[in-house]
């Protein structure tokens, strides 16, 4: 099918509507039938995982459910670059509706990959003629993965420079999300000093928190907030559900999957090594709460637990993600924003949705179409 152009605004779709679930705006009829002539409304909840640029691919994702125009959004948890992706598409929802947050979330991608220009970590020549998009083999991504590895960013990057918080600065007003209404956000990071999970909500949303969120600890300075410091919030949640499930009404929460949770090799020199040790620490939390959640479902489908008695109602899982075409990227190809590899991975994110909306959509409100007893870490 084609494909927009992410540099331009897109065009409305027949038959969008408006996904930006204002409180109060839809009721429960109106997400269950049609109203008006278009197609009935389905109320979720997004979670959407952190990998640098790799986020294009949730981009692609979001893009193609807004033009859907079936889905109203409720509640939105993210996680590092999912934290940037969330918080843009709750500020456009809530701004523009999803005309407005396709636009916004456009822009952000299309300023991340203008300043990769500048960025040394560039595809080598063959590289770019072969289509090849990890940069293994770029002088400088190796001469910076070697150097992280004996000099911390309180040395290399004394002044915490981070582009992305210019970018993020000139595109948000961070009060307009701090309100009440729809959709809720919830961004992730981590407490370092105490070890645990901190989600930033409501009136402590922020700029500072979206770089809490996305703060690898060895390219950037821990993020102070209020007296605490924070780390990615990937350590501890990538993303965290729990507030959707406890703070927001829609039983269906839909999990933008960017970190493959199988590789098909064992992972042999000291890069490989590191980068698998970070995919199964950053999943470990997040199947945890999964396998949770599913007990809990069994439980109640079963009878043997009264869920309004506990306060439990059920809460399907479902996941939008392309494991085996991410599988042949590196950790490397995070730190690419070169326009051509994020358009390709818009364009595989919106392909990816499309067939999920065919395949699975239909699901919703009825059952999980997510199984974490296939995996194990």
């Amino acid at each position: 099918m084609d494909r927009p152009d992410p540099r331009a605004a897109p065009d409305t779709p027949p038959d969008a509507g408006d996904v930006t679930g204002t409180s109060g705006a839809h009721s429960p009829d109106e997400d269950r039938a049609t109203r008006g002539g278009r197609r009935a409304r389905k109320r979720i909840s997004l979670a959407l995982q952190g990998g640098g640029s790799h986020g294009a691919f949730t981009w692609g994702v979001l893009d193609r459910l807004l033009e859907d125009g079936r889905f109203t959004v409720e509640g939105i948890s993210g996680t590092s670059a999912g934290a940037v992706n969330g918080t843009v598409l709750a500020y456009g929802l809530r701004e523009g509706g999803s005309e407005g947050a396709r636009t916004l979330l456009t822009e952000l991608w299309t300023r991340i990959a203008d300043r990769a220009l500048l960025s040394p970590f560039q595809p080598t020549w063959w590289d770019r003629l072969t289509g090849n998009p990890n940069l293994d083999a770029s002088p400088a991504y190796a001469i910076f993965d070697a150097m992280t590895r004996v000099v911390s960013p309180y040395q290399f990057n004394p002044l915490d420079f981070n582009p992305l918080r210019d970018i993020l600065d000139a595109m948000l007003d961070m009060s307009v999300l701090q309100g009440p209404g729809d959709p809720k956000l919830y961004i992730s990071a981590t407490d370092v000093t105490e070890g645990r999970l901190h989600v930033f909500r409501g009136d402590s949303l922020s700029i500072d928190a979206l770089m809490a969120s996305t703060c690898l600890p060895f390219l950037f300075k821990a993020v102070e907030i209020s007296g605490r410091y924070y780390w990615d919030g990937g350590y501890m949640g990538n993303p965290t559900l729990y507030p959707l499930v406890h703070e927001c009404e829609a039983t269906d929460i839909v999990v933008v999957q960017i970190n493959p949770i199988r590789r098909p090799d064992v992972p042999m020199t000291p890069t490989a090594i590191m980068d698998r040790i970070n995919e199964i620490s950053f999943n470990s939390t997040f199947m945890r709460e999964v396998r949770s959640m599913a007990l809990i479902n069994r439980l109640i489908d079963e009878g043997r637990l009264d869920g309004p008695a506990c306060g439990l109602r059920p809460a399907y899982i479902h996941m939008i993600g392309a494991e085996e075409e991410m599988d042949r990227l590196t950790a490397s190809s995070k730190l690419n924003a070169d326009w051509g590899f994020v358009r390709d991975l818009f364009d595989l994110g919106r392909e990816t949705a499309d067939g999920w909306i065919e395949e699975t959509a239909g699901a919703l409100g009825r059952r999980s179409t997510f199984d974490p007893g296939r995996f194990s870490i």
